[in-house]
């Protein structure tokens, strides 16, 4: 499935819609890129977008309340998507209606009701939406896979995250935080490493006694990926030291060897064979970024592209059903429901149709990833 490449020359003007703390990094990131430039920053509050405005030091910058009504008045080509989980979607979609591609925060919406939607919305429109998941965006995670190459089938990935960071606000009080809010990382990390999607789910959620958080902080969560393979997450937000990276520990088995990664250096693998070393994709925030105006530049398929992201969504949603039911999930069934629920809450006619073409949602979601590019 292709989508509209842009051929203006330039830098890429971008208009970044949000003006909090993520907002704030992607109008840090953008400023720092040579083939981007920062036109306007949007924030249903005009203070905190005049603020952000200040903060990056460029005279004269738009803002307003609007940004597809910003991105128009200032010339932009496309749009950053950095506001809160909830407005994804609405932001997203108006930004594809009127023409705008899209680079969007994590998770792709609040529900994979809603990620269904702006799969279809972007099919329809023949834009480009890109969701950032920025962690894989670490030359370490791909060197890891690539010495994974020559070690045969691969049958377990397993990652400890065990970090105690002290937020305070809305994680503080939410029923997941760690599931909701962070495995999402690691989940999609997993599916990048094995090149598959998740089959099912067994998750427990809990909480020490000594945790700061309202809702559960802590989960251990057993994947069946396709293929065979399984994927465990052991993981905890209130766990003070000898903390693992942000990225989490991870170790791959496969059939002839296995690779340890500790999230931060060079991966270690046994047998250490030569292996090819691949494509830079560039680190975190600044490799999105620049991944995406690639892909606007010349169509190449972008990792994260709507339709190869929602899986992971899927999968937050799969163990946060499983931890609160006690008992296995299966994937498909979380996205069939997703499914009729998007149908029923779908009021455009056109992606309407587009979603009811779908042969399933698996299908229409698998045969468009770009995982392994």
């Amino acid at each position: 499935m292709s989508f509209s490449t842009i051929e203006t020359e330039g830098p890429l003007r971008l208009i970044v819609a949000g003006a909090g703390g993520m907002g704030r990094a992607w109008n840090r990131n953008i400023i720092a890129s040579a083939d981007a430039e920062l036109v306007g920053i949007a924030d249903l509050f005009p203070a905190a977008a005049e603020s952000a405005a200040a903060e990056t030091g460029i005279e004269g910058l738009a803002t307003g309340t609007d940004a597809i009504e910003l991105a128009q008045r200032t010339g932009a080509d496309a749009i950053v998507n950095a506001t809160i989980p909830e407005a994804h979607h609405p932001v997203t979609i108006a930004a594809l209606n009127a023409g705008f591609p899209v680079l969007g925060e994590k998770p792709v919406a609040a529900t994979v009701a809603e990620g269904l939607s702006l799969a279809a919305a972007a099919q329809h429109t023949g834009q480009l939406f890109m969701v950032s998941q920025n962690r894989r965006y670490h030359p370490a995670l791909h060197q890891a896979k690539q010495r994974l190459a020559g070690l045969g089938a691969v049958g377990i990935v397993s990652v400890d995250f065990f970090q105690s960071p002290h937020f305070g606000g809305f994680r503080d009080e939410m029923a997941s935080p760690l599931l909701l809010d962070m495995a999402i990382h690691q989940f999609d990390m997993a599916r990048y490493l094995l090149d598959a999607d998740p089959v099912s789910v067994s998750c427990e959620e809990y909480n020490p006694v000594w945790s700061w958080y309202a809702g559960d902080a802590a989960a251990n969560a057993v994947f069946a990926m396709e293929g065979g393979a399984r994927f465990t997450f052991n993981g905890s937000w209130c766990s003070p030291g000898h903390e693992t990276s942000w990225n989490g520990s991870w170790r791959i088995s496969a059939e002839q060897g296995s690779v340890l990664w500790n999230g931060e250096d060079d991966p270690v693998a046994v047998p250490d064979e030569p292996f090819e070393p691949g494509e830079d994709h560039g680190r975190d925030i600044a490799g999105s970024l620049r991944q995406f105006i690639t892909a606007l530049r010349d169509g190449s398929e972008p990792m994260g592209r709507v339709h190869a992201n929602v899986m992971s969504l899927a999968m937050v949603e799969a163990a946060t059903q499983s931890a609160s039911r006690g008992r296995r999930v299966v994937i498909d069934d979380v996205l069939d429901r997703s499914y009729d629920a998007a149908l029923a809450a779908e009021r455009d006619p056109e992606v309407l149709a587009v979603l009811k073409s779908w042969p399933s949602v698996r299908e229409a979601l698998s045969s468009k990833r770009s995982d392994s590019e």
